[in-house]
């Protein structure tokens, strides 16, 4: 299975040592092709929009940053 044709069914089954092994990869930039690391970027983040809480220790990989509007 493709990683990005992941459903929400199958992210919501995802355990903690799945992305932590995820991240890992992430950490260790150690890909093919670039192409690679970004499947794996956007799927930590399809994680983060459903299961915040798994993500959460691994949000620096996502390099999102709050903005102030004001």
């Amino acid at each position: 299975m493709a990683v990005l044709d992941l459903t929400t069914q199958e992210i919501s089954n995802l355990t903690a040592e799945d992305v932590a092994h995820l991240a890992v990869r992430l950490e260790q930039d150690d890909y093919g092709d670039p192409f690679e690391a970004l499947r794996d970027w956007h799927l930590l983040r399809a994680i983060a929009f459903q299961r915040q809480e798994l993500v959460q220790p691994y949000r620096y990989l996502l390099d999102i940053e709050t903005f102030d509007e004001a």
